[in-house]
């Protein structure tokens, strides 16, 4: 639901009059993530008086759902007990580990030691102990488990008594007697087999699983392979430790693709257009700066060839043509490789084979730009300028150093565990333009 300006300042005006009842009926009517979104646009104040107005299970999921720096700001201000008792206690593990990280170590123990629920407390630090980007920081403890070896009856009790402290239930996993993951249960099981002695007769065996070590990118390749809407999450020796919803490991994605694309255009940190110029510019301005300090590469390079360009004037006009072919091919060839890596349709049995297929591609695409770039100095400087032979085969050099350089540089990356996304932005772009001219240059030069 859009929330209008003129709601919210009515909204304001019902906080400044303590009108609380008002409140309560028209927030009574919206969703969580509606009331976070009207939460970003009121003060810290503001906000704590409409906390004040709802339960404690609402509040929580507002504070989830709310912008990152708003939701620090607001908990700056609150002390450690109503952290504990407001929010975590009726959070999640998931969402109650992730807002843990958060904090600084001193207010984690802190809000550690005020919770009432010891056995969710510990449960958050288990959480805690993974990982950032791994199946075990993601998952939740919250699930049904029911034993092998129970009864239907049996089984049915439990799965009543667990379902309590479960939002949803997705799938109920079936354990040993060593709390190892062994099947799953059907929940239209229980209308077919209602009289089965033991639930192993009647269990899927073999679930799909992952484990806690397992990066998130290859979570969200499983769930949406096997079009699942929860994972069970096992640990190195097989224990059943925890599941990920769909609706989480698609938050985290987000999280990553957006993270990727400010990456790949320049950005070297994640930032919103509510962010504060300090920290727009601090995030701009390194890649900003490299690129100046490429430009002054190229001038420096152009100085070195005063006299080749003297002597060829025309050359000058073809230095941005170029530089530019070389950025773009750079940055779809990256871009292809980068997608392939993100999704694992790409790994090392079949590298030489994409290597191929690029040289093959570039080959393709270099010969058609350089002779279409000679058809046209053919007709406008005639058959025996050099620029016209120059610029072409420098075309043609260009395209497939390029293509090579930004498929290399993406895997090569990737093996040093740095985030190849930085491959389809202007590190390329600004490499292949030095290089570029530099090979325009040299062959100028050799055929002068």
């Amino acid at each position: 639901m859009e929330i209008t300006e003129k709601e919210i300042e009515q909204i304001r005006l019902d906080i400044e009059e303590q009108n609380s009842e008002k409140l309560k009926l028209m927030l009574a009517d919206m969703h969580p993530a509606d009331i976070a979104e009207l939460c970003d646009e009121l003060d810290i104040e503001e906000t704590r008086y409409i906390f004040r107005q709802l339960d404690n299970e609402t509040v929580a999921d507002i504070l989830m759902e709310m912008d990152e720096d708003t939701r620090k700001e607001l908990l700056d201000q609150l002390p450690s007990e109503i952290i504990a008792k407001r929010f975590v206690d009726n959070m999640e593990t998931d969402d109650a580990a992730d807002l843990m990280r958060e904090l600084d170590k001193e207010r984690k123990e802190e809000v550690l030691q005020h919770m009432e629920d010891i056995e969710q407390a510990s449960d958050i630090v288990d959480l805690l102990k993974y990982e950032e980007g791994t199946a075990g920081a993601l998952m939740k403890t919250e699930m049904v488990t029911i034993n092998q070896n129970w009864s239907m009856p049996e089984s049915l009790k439990q799965m009543r008594i667990q379902a309590e402290d479960a939002d949803e239930i997705h799938y109920v996993y079936v354990v040993d007697d060593e709390e190892r993951l062994v099947g799953v249960f059907q929940l239209k099981t229980m209308i077919t087999s209602p009289n089965v002695s033991k639930i192993k007769h009647v269990m899927k065996r073999d679930p799909i699983s992952v484990k806690v070590d397992t990066p998130i990118e290859d979570v969200a390749q499983a769930i949406e392979k096997y079009d699942l809407v929860a994972l069970p999450v096992i640990d190195s020796i097989g224990r059943l430790v925890g599941q990920i919803t769909v609706d989480d490991v698609m938050d985290e994605i987000r999280e990553h693709s957006e993270r990727d694309y400010q990456l790949a255009s320049g950005l070297s940190q994640d930032i919103d257009t509510d962010d504060n110029i300090f920290r727009q510019t601090t995030a701009r301005l390194p890649w900003l700066l490299l690129g100046m300090f490429g430009g002054i590469a190229n001038s420096v390079i152009l100085g070195k060839f005063d006299v080749l360009l003297r002597r060829f004037p025309e050359m000058v006009i073809y230095i941005p043509l170029i530089g530019g072919t070389g950025g773009n091919v750079g940055t779809q060839s990256s871009a292809i490789i980068v997608q392939g890596l993100a999704n694992n349709s790409l790994d090392g049995n079949n590298i030489l084979k994409q290597i191929s297929k690029e040289s093959i591609v570039a080959l393709i695409n270099a010969t058609l730009i350089s002779l279409l770039m000679y058809i046209y100095n053919f007709l406008r400087y005639g058959p025996t300028s050099t620029v016209s032979y120059s610029v072409s085969l420098s075309l043609f050099c260009v395209v497939l150093f390029a293509s090579l350089f930004g498929t290399l540089v993406p895997m090569t990356l990737e093996r040093l565990k740095i985030d190849p996304a930085i491959a389809t932005g202007p590190f390329i772009a600004i490499a292949n333009d030095i290089i570029g001219v530099l090979i325009y240059l040299a062959i100028t030069m050799l055929l002068s």
